[in-house]
């Protein structure tokens, strides 16, 4: 009979202290960097090479059992593939839908009646429409979608990819009916609701500015010109909503009733006044390919394109085109009904991951006491948000009459176009679950809690750091919650706010995520090039905003207190 043997984590590597021990564990994270912004390297390169050091950091550094490190490298991979890819998959295949039986046209000229001008297109989209798929079903879902509608409008590639990254930062933290912040009560024990209250408090001021920071960002500040207002109301809007429906009715509706707020406040702003056209405002769809050089027209241009409009469709047509996206609303909004996910879970089965689970030992301070650290997958396949879409997917093909041969081929073009995304994807989740369970990722945590007074700052960027490894905010709450909380005690802060800190930190992690990057590029078909571009250009405003929260966070622990 084999024996069981039970590994315990360590935090200080070969004897020597917490900066020697943190540089090691962060090699996976500056081969990543190095290979992606200075090598230019495609992201399914930059995984692959990146997991190659974890595990030689894992086995080397922290002495953990080759065997149980390929497991938790293999338990990553394997979540990285369902849900994620899951959801990425059918979010593609519908858009693809849409695209090949000529729906997407009548969509685009819908959306282009409603307001010709991109940056308005852009915010409705990426923006207020994302939050709501974010809040719905999250894990990718906005981005492939929101990416995907940007580029059928006529945004190049990269913008589309890099407007919709920017703009999925304000929803994070509520995403999958709360998901993030529920996982955070779970693992610190500490009340739902003053959690769903923080994280909102501290994520609102952030949402505010969104919408003009994407503009800006993509376009520079002379894009706002003409529709400042417009956006400042989408924002205040959003912002608003998210603040109350956090604090005074809890974290699962957030994002939703968010999200529908701001985008019925931007189409009845548009539906009585229509923004003056800007001679700039054109350039946001491309803008970033052209280093913000704006697209200058003579006034005769300028109102010859304020005049012209899309070709006008019927009611009916533009209700039948947007059907698609009608039944992937419907159909995520019933996977989250308690009745029926509860039937759907029938299905479901756990598998305990062979030669890893309960078999790793968290051990202090980053649990009070040896603690045994879970791997369990879940094969949740008929409640998964992925089979919400591919049930949108297929009740969509049905509807637009698409036979079962052309919808095959469909599927195959689309599985054609995913196979290196999804291999990025798996990758990527590897190197974050092996950091997590050979220690990696909590001897960085414990140099961050290192920071003394100054951690209220420094708290938000462990969660961004976290979500940059795992590409969720979830996980990086379930890996650093505990800590946030246990630092939080020896250091005499209020632990409800660290833990939120993690939270809303770790959404400004997203951007630059390689697993959000990838499915950016698999939903646009940004070329390898642009990959390794795009992270360049989302990892400044990725810093600059987790400080932003890391700001905010020091102000509410030194100077407001809002309890």
């Amino acid at each position: 009979m084999a024996t069981i043997v039970i590994w315990n984590q360590h935090y200080y590597l070969f004897g020597h202290g917490l900066a020697f021990s943190a540089t090691i564990a962060a090699l996976p994270i500056f081969t990543l960097l190095f290979l992606l912004g200075v090598m230019r390297k495609s992201a399914w390169v930059s995984g692959l090479a990146g997991l190659a050091v974890t595990l030689l950091v894992a086995i080397v550094g922290y002495q953990m059992p080759p065997g149980m490190a390929l497991n938790a490298a293999a338990y990553g991979a394997a979540f990285g593939l369902f849900p994620i890819s899951w959801i990425i998959f059918w979010a593609i295949a519908l858009f693809r839908l849409t695209v090949e039986t000529g729906k997407f046209e009548i969509i685009r000229d819908s959306v282009g009646r409603l307001t010709p001008d991109p940056r308005l297109q852009a915010i409705l989209i990426a923006f207020a429409f994302g939050a709501f798929l974010e809040g719905a079903s999250g894990f990718g879902t906005p981005v492939a979608i929101a990416a995907t509608m940007l580029t059928g409008l006529g945004f190049s590639a990269f913008s589309a990819s890099a407007i919709c990254l920017l703009a999925n930062t304000a929803p994070v933290a509520f995403g999958a009916i709360g998901i993030p912040v529920i996982t955070l009560a779970g693992t610190t024990g500490l009340p739902l609701a003053q959690l769903s209250a923080e994280v909102g408090r501290v994520c609102a001021p952030i949402s505010l500015v969104i919408p003009a920071y994407v503009i800006v960002a993509t376009g520079g500040f002379v894009s706002l010109s003409g529709i400042w207002l417009p956006t400042m109301v989408c924002g205040a809007v959003f912002a608003g909503m998210q603040f109350t429906i956090s604090n005074f009715i809890g974290p699962q509706l957030t994002d939703i009733i968010a999200a529908l707020s701001s985008m019925l406040a931007l189409v009845i702003y548009l539906h009585f006044r229509h923004p003056e056209h800007n001679e700039n405002s054109g350039a946001i769809r491309n803008c970033l390919d052209k280093g913000f050089v704006p697209v200058v027209v003579d006034e005769s241009a300028n109102k010859k394109a304020a005049a012209s409009l899309p070709p006008q469709h019927s009611l009916g047509e533009v209700l039948y085109a947007w059907m698609p996206y009608g039944f992937l609303v419907a159909c995520v909004l019933l996977w989250g009904v308690g009745p029926i996910q509860h039937k759907l879970n029938l299905a479901s089965f756990t598998v305990a991951w062979p030669g890893l689970h309960d078999l790793v030992q968290r051990m202090p301070p980053i649990a009070a006491t040896p603690t045994p650290y879970p791997a369990i997958f879940n094969m949740n396949l008929l409640s998964a948000a992925g089979t919400a879409c591919m049930a949108a997917t297929f009740l969509s093909a049905i509807f637009l009459g698409v036979t079962p041969l052309r919808f095959a081929r469909l599927l195959a073009s689309v599985t054609r176009q995913l196979t290196l995304p999804i291999l990025t994807i798996a990758a990527v989740l590897a190197i974050g679950f092996l950091m997590n369970y050979c220690g990696a990722t909590a001897t960085l945590g414990l140099s961050f809690a290192a920071t003394g007074v100054l951690f209220p700052f420094f708290s938000p960027l462990l969660g961004w750091l976290g979500v940059f490894l795992t590409g969720s905010d979830t996980s990086a709450n379930a890996l650093f919650g505990n800590l946030q909380v246990v630092t939080a005690g020896r250091l005499g802060l209020d632990p409800v706010l660290m833990a939120a800190a993690n939270s809303a930190g770790g959404v400004m992690g997203k951007m630059i995520s390689l697993q959000t990057i990838a499915i950016a590029a698999a939903a646009t078909g940004l070329s390898v090039p642009d990959q390794s571009r795009l992270f360049r250009f989302t990892l400044k405003h990725s810093l600059f905003l987790a400080s932003m929260v890391g700001c905010i966070a020091l102000l509410y622990t030194y100077v407001v207190h809002l309890h």
